[in-house]
């Protein structure tokens, strides 16, 4: 790899761990999360020397990578992982993985072995960059010192730009143990790119349109377009409806929201998709989840899609009119030429669709997840806050009952549907928030059992993380399965748990259980009044179904 010159009297000797954190400081990096190990002490050595980035040891590599994603969700910035070599960075292949499919900007810089040993089978060598080739925008492997200040530049610019993703940067030993001219390269900024497509063709369909709808995805959230999305909607007066990762992007009480779309969406927002003239799809994949939806309605018909990733146009349904872009350039050039309208009869229709959404029903008398979700909304309504998920039952639950907007986010595993994603994305994201923000992890019994480890880097660090755990005995989700497809046989789906009552006092973290409608909101009141890390263990139905 060549570098650029410069005159040798601007240049000075650091060491190569060194050169990474002046990089990563000059880059606005504030918090990496990492787990240290032989290959990386060199980078640890220089951690301690230096008060400007603060590292967050987690307890398991996979939840570093889920923390930098909390962190890059709720920050807005590039989320950083440091790891050592072998186990040490496969254990990060599922968080990447959760990364790239959800579009989430992340650097992971992993050690390697001596370059003399690779292909050799050398104690904890494994062939990372072949192995994350498929879920990486791209990985480097990095074998001298003198490339490690461009090629983290280069890992920059490629996952905070388009549609951002996760970037591995892996580092052999010889490299990190050696030195170089640091040439103190300017930082990466975000560039848009060049917007492509017939803007005011596409703005005359969606105004002729007599049953148009727009569908916001994780695209919108990721541009910053939230604001002017909204104004763009009143002012044509569309109905909006979001994919997952797209919750949040338009406020879910406003007249002209009708819900999430998909295989566990509402009938009001596939409904529409499935009565609508013309769809204009905002920064949204439009993935099997969703299209299984469709199978007899034919979708690209009237289907516009606006995305920064040009790959996606013919991947899932093929678009009749695309624009190529970020979202936030194209709505803002859109307002420009767009005049008001009105589709009074269009909106009666899809207000009829919305008194056809299933609701949720007791089916006992015991505690249900909805009944928690909707009481945790009615308790939080009007306050910022940051919501995370496990994945399960409960995730589709907090998906369809909380008030959403852009103060109160949900941050959750959309394309990988990552068990174990939604604790340690609460740190990230706490650690984003600064204390400035309280961070509610929802979670299954089964699944924040895959990271529980981390409740002691929650207490360590003190941070204000409040768990509650839909405590049934099962894996929900995959009951629910068992229950539709196989005639209720429960092959391996019942867990034991521990009593998380007594798990979290060995933590050091207080916890109450929570079995009665009638306990909720004292529970509440008890957990965003006590300081730092707190678990609530809701006892529920255990055959409750979404």
């Amino acid at each position: 790899m060549q570098i650029p010159a410069k005159n040798n009297t601007e240049l000075k000797t650091l060491s190569a761990p060194k050169i990474i954190l002046e990089y990563l400081k000059k880059q606005g990096t504030e918090v990496i999360f990492g787990y240290p190990g032989s290959v990386v002490l060199g980078v640890y050595d220089e951690l301690y020397r230096q008060n400007e980035i603060k590292h967050i040891l987690v307890r398991h590599e996979q939840a570093a990578v889920h923390a930098a994603e909390g962190y890059a969700r709720t920050s807005d910035k590039c989320g950083v992982v440091l790891v050592t070599s072998g186990p040490g960075v496969t254990n990060t292949i599922t968080g990447i993985l959760d990364a790239y499919l959800d579009g989430v900007p992340m650097i992971v810089i992993s050690g390697q072995v001596h370059s003399e040993l690779l292909g050799r089978e050398a104690f904890q060598e494994a062939d990372i960059c072949s192995m994350v080739k498929t879920c990486t925008k791209a990985a480097f492997q990095v074998k001298s010192p003198e490339e490690i200040e461009l090629v983290l530049k280069k890992a920059f610019q490629i996952a905070t730009n388009g549609k951002k993703g996760p970037v591995l940067v892996d580092i052999t030993k010889d490299a990190l143990d050696g030195q170089a001219q640091y040439r103190n390269l300017e930082p990466v900024c975000t560039v848009h790119p060049p917007l492509s497509g017939d803007c005011k063709s596409v703005l005359s369909e969606i105004i002729s349109a007599k049953r148009p709808v727009i569908a916001a995805g994780g695209g919108v959230i990721q541009s910053g377009a939230e604001n002017i999305l909204y104004r763009f909607a009143k002012l044509l007066d569309i109905p909006v409806v979001t994919t997952m990762m797209g919750l949040g992007s338009f406020p879910k009480d406003d007249n002209l929201y009708f819900g999430m779309v998909g295989i566990y969406g509402d009938y009001s927002a596939n409904n529409l998709l499935k009565e609508s003239d013309l769809i204009f799809s905002i920064g949204a994949r439009f993935n099997d989840r969703i299209t299984c939806c469709f199978e007899k309605t034919p979708l690209k018909a009237k289907f516009i899609q606006l995305d920064i990733n040009g790959a996606e146009f013919s991947r899932n349904i093929k678009a009749y009119k695309t624009l190529l872009g970020d979202a936030k350039d194209f709505l803002q050039l859109m307002m420009k030429d767009a005049i008001p309208q009105s589709h009074d009869e269009w909106i009666a229709s899809a207000k009829s669709f919305k008194s056809e959404n299933h609701l949720e029903t007791k089916i006992s008398n015991n505690l249900h997840t909805f009944e928690i979700i909707k009481a945790l909304d009615d308790y939080t309504r009007g306050e910022n806050i940051i919501f995370t998920t496990e994945v399960g039952q409960h995730q589709i639950f907090a998906a369809k009952n909380l008030t959403l907007n852009t103060n109160r986010k949900l941050i959750s595993s959309c394309g990988a549907g990552t068990m174990g994603f939604g604790l340690p994305a609460a740190i990230g994201a706490a650690a984003a928030a600064k204390g400035n923000l309280p961070v509610v992890c929802i979670a299954g019994d089964g699944s924040l059992q895959m990271n529980i480890q981390e409740l002691a880097t929650c207490k360590y660090l003190g941070l204000p993380v409040k768990i509650f755990v839909m405590n049934n005995g099962y894996l929900g989700m995959v009951r629910q399965l068992q229950d539709t497809r196989f005639d209720g046989r429960y092959s391996e789906t019942a867990i034991s748990n521990p009593d998380f009552l007594k798990l979290s006092e060995s933590y050091g973290i207080k916890a109450l259980r929570v079995s009665k409608k009638e306990e909720l909101t004292n529970a509440f009141d008890f957990v965003f009044k006590t300081d730092g890390t707190v678990l609530v263990d809701f006892k529920i139905e255990p055959m409750e179904n979404i």
